[in-house]
């Protein structure tokens, strides 16, 4: 039995996201106005919020997929790790940019024993630390290939 094909319509939502980060990457293509700017901290903070979120659609795909579709399923559960380390990676670069609120690299590292200094610092640690929990308990060590999920480096 075949799905029925969805309507040109289905997922708006995610469609209008996709369509935002192309628009995104295409205004960072350097143009006769001179070169982009390097990425800021805001702007790391929102790329994070993004791959957050799309890490939390993959998770319930794979949840939903799997029992019918267990082959696809443990693809999209690959896809779930995968991206979770895209943000871990984002999540460490945003701590390597300079604060514009505070200088050296002390104040501006991620501390998961004391609460950061404010945003966007304490949404991005935040947000990373529930998708931590999240990735922890459904992946093993091995999963993750050695790729540190821990806040702090």
């Amino acid at each position: 039995m075949t799905s029925p094909t969805p309507p040109a319509d289905a997922h708006p939502y995610l469609r209008a996201a996709s369509a935002g980060v192309r628009h995104h990457t295409r205004a960072l293509t350097p143009s006769d106005t001179g070169p982009p700017q390097p990425a800021d901290r805001p702007h790391l903070d929102v790329l994070h919020a993004h791959l957050t979120a799309v890490h939390q659609l993959l998770d319930r795909l794979a949840e939903t997929t799997r029992p019918p579709h267990p082959a696809a399923g443990r693809r999209l559960a690959a896809a779930h790790t995968h991206l979770w380390q895209a943000a871990s990676e984002v999540h460490a670069a945003f701590h390597l940019l300079p604060s514009s609120t505070t200088a050296g690299t002390e104040a501006s590292t991620c501390r998961p024993e004391r609460l950061p200094e404010g945003p966007p610092v304490l949404t991005i640690c935040q947000r990373h630390l529930a998708a931590g929990h999240v990735i922890r308990r459904k992946t093993t060590p091995t999963d993750l290939r050695a790729h540190t999920t821990a806040c702090a480096r």
